[in-house]
């Protein structure tokens, strides 16, 4: 039985000519240049059959198809099946980039919330809003994973190894330095004030970790 449409892991065409396209995961589908394939990427960098993406008990399986030109996870290269993580950003060769979410919705906010708070998130577009004005290009699918992060805990000082582990996972937290953080937060920190320099809406705890300080509208 398929799930239904708001319970589906979804994938979403990111840069490359399939951006902005969405494909729900409710069946095995291939991607590749051949017109039979689910997902068509018009690129000569891409094999026939590429890459593979298949829903099974155990999440949501990504294999490369011994492509010429490989498959990527996150940046690193995808040698055997990879159950994929609410997030992750996968590469096809160096021609189409897509997001993988674990469900086509948007974040469970209330509409008081959109009215009233100037940070909004929606996972449906992966948009972020500031002041009803959209971050663009978009954050990175990990500057994102952050940022949603601290943003379901809103106010509350997340741990600083915590906040890596949710954010990386716990296999690849263990190489995350404390460096590799703090760069990232400063990246998402230059984004946000692109669009609101009149605000530190990620704070430092320092001693304790971080929070994200979101304000109402006045």
């Amino acid at each position: 039985m398929e799930k239904d449409h708001d319970d589906a892991p979804v994938l979403i065409g990111q840069a490359g000519p399939l951006k902005g396209q969405r494909w729900l995961l409710t069946k095995p589908i291939l991607v590749g240049r051949e017109a039979t394939c689910e997902v068509v990427i018009p690129d000569r960098m891409v094999s026939r059959f590429h890459a593979r993406i298949t829903p099974t008990a155990g999440g949501v399986v990504l294999e490369d198809l011994d492509s010429k030109n490989g498959t990527h996870c996150n940046g690193l290269p995808v040698s055997g099946p990879v159950v994929l993580q609410d997030g992750d950003l996968v590469s096809i060769a160096l021609a189409q980039q897509f997001v993988y979410l674990i469900s086509d919705a948007t974040t469970p906010l209330t509409e008081s919330a959109k009215q009233t708070h100037r940070l909004m998130l929606d996972l449906r577009s992966r948009n972020v809003l500031i002041n009803n004005k959209p971050i663009d290009p978009p954050l990175s699918a990990l500057q994102f994973k952050v940022l949603h992060i601290l943003f379901e805990r809103e106010g509350q000082v997340i741990d600083r190894q915590k906040l890596v582990v949710e954010a990386w996972g716990e296999e690849e937290a263990v190489g995350v330095s404390d460096q590799a953080l703090d760069a990232l937060l400063r990246r998402l920190r230059d984004r946000i004030s692109a669009i609101d320099p009149s605000h530190n809406y990620i704070v430092t705890v320092r001693g304790h970790g971080v929070r994200l300080d979101n304000p109402s509208i006045l």
